[in-house]
């Protein structure tokens, strides 16, 4: 089902906005922090529990739950909302995040991405197309386009050809999500490090498709918290008004506020 997103209020003085996202049997007000369920579960916790402490919307991750427990065995459970026992909405992540955090497992083409599994060394590609049929397999709600996380720091050269493939993969993932008769929806990850021109760039090439929302990535990964600050600060204005905003990596107190 479509996602519908209402901003409720704004603060004048800066970019803050209030607002709700609404998945037709579900509604969640923002802003949120999403529970992470990485592999379909919050740890520690029950299902019910993460509910009844008023979370709609937790998030979980392709790479992981393509490995283990698989496509398959998800799509037999009717999706990973029941296979998971989950009422509310879930956001899954494309698995571009492991092209950082698993650097030594993979190898990066134009194409897409070679991973050997953590787990038992098997190997595994991932393309934009295949990402959006995995995620419209688990039935998420959300989800994510393939992306080049880069790690930090990173040199302007490299960073300004890492935007470009994940331009080129964004706008696969729209095709195979127009394909897929957009069940669900569809976010995109701007990238840029560091570099605030190469930030802007990354915002435009992606303004031009018809994303559901637009998400901040490349955050979180080892730079200093000015960094990410003033990134934020100079590039979080430009996103799409009318679209929710989503600042992936950030879950510890201190980057709230």
């Amino acid at each position: 089902m479509a996602l519908n997103f209402t901003i409720e209020n704004k603060d004048s003085k800066t970019s803050a906005r209030a607002g709700v996202l609404d998945f037709g049997f579900c509604r969640v007000e923002t802003p949120v922090f999403m529970p992470i369920g990485t592999q379909g579960s919050v740890k520690a916790m029950t299902p019910l529990e993460v509910e009844e402490m008023g979370y709609g919307l937790i998030l979980g991750n392709t790479y992981h739950l393509y490995l283990r427990p698989g496509i398959e065995i998800i799509r037999k459970a009717g999706g990973l909302k029941k296979f998971i026992n989950w009422p509310d909405a879930i956001l899954t992540d494309s698995g571009g995040f492991q092209i950082f955090s698993l650097s030594s497992l993979r190898k990066l083409t134009d194409e897409g991405v070679y991973f050997s599994s953590h787990i038992d060394g098997t190997k595994h590609f991932l393309t934009p197309e295949k990402v959006i049929e995995l995620q419209t397999g688990f039935g998420s709600d959300i989800m994510m386009a393939l992306d080049e996380c880069a790690p930090y720091p990173s040199s302007h050269e490299y960073i300004k050809k890492s935007i470009e493939i994940t331009r080129q993969w964004a706008e696969r993932c729209v095709q195979e999500w127009d394909r897929q008769k957009r069940t669900n929806s569809l976010f995109c990850i701007v990238q840029g490090g560091e570099y605030l021109d190469l930030r802007e760039k990354s915002l435009n090439d992606l303004k031009q498709f018809d994303f559901s929302g637009f998400a901040m990535g490349g955050l979180s990964v080892g730079e200093p918290k000015e960094v990410m600050v003033n990134v934020l600060d100079k590039i979080m204005p430009q996103f799409p008004e009318e679209k929710p905003r989503y600042l992936m990596g950030v879950g510890v107190v201190e980057d709230i506020f």
